[in-house]
């Protein structure tokens, strides 16, 4: 008879290591938007990046057990929007609730992507590739569309929590 072994879900110290490095380094906070069949999906990213400028391309990471996954691993276009400081409640919307649609704070875009309104600017990108790896897949999207909005702070994520980036005192 085989001998079972109980799987751990306690990290190891590699895995330990390894949350703690990244828990130390600042991301950007995006929101990634789509639509399939006329409904739409949303959630807040940290892991969206600049891959080419020509032709202008992005890549982002997700799971592919959340509950938006379908609507990337489905749909021809998808929007990426880059948040300020002022977008702290609308990064938590996207990230811990489940009406991130509910009210006026967005609107169809081009290729009925959803846009959300006062955030740093948005694109919006045809899907280029999706690499699926286990649980998750990076995004290649190619940009075909875009608007830049106010300039501002921009949203960080750092530490478990979000903040700003702050200047370096320094002499020439």
């Amino acid at each position: 008879m085989e001998e079972k072994h109980p799987v751990s879900t306690e990290p190891t110290g590699f895995q330990q290591t390894f949350r703690e490095m990244f828990r130390r380094h600042a991301a950007g906070v995006a929101i990634i938007t789509a639509n399939l069949n006329g409904h739409p999906f949303g959630f807040t990213a940290t892991s969206v990046a600049s891959l080419s400028a020509e032709p202008p391309r992005f890549t982002f990471n997700m799971a592919r057990s959340s509950s938006s996954w379908p609507a990337v691993a489905n749909s021809e276009f998808i929007g990426v929007h880059m948040l300020g400081l002022e977008n702290q409640a609308l990064a938590n919307r996207f990230a811990r609730t489940r009406n991130r649609f509910e009210g006026d704070h967005w609107e169809p875009g081009p290729h009925d992507v959803p846009i959300l309104k006062d955030v740093s600017g948005w694109l919006v990108g045809r899907i280029q590739m999706r690499l699926s790896f286990e649980n998750n897949a990076v995004v290649v999207v190619e940009v075909i569309d875009g608007q830049v909005g106010e300039d501002g702070t921009p949203l960080l994520y750092h530490g478990g929590a979000y903040s700003k980036p702050t200047p370096l005192d320094y002499e020439i």
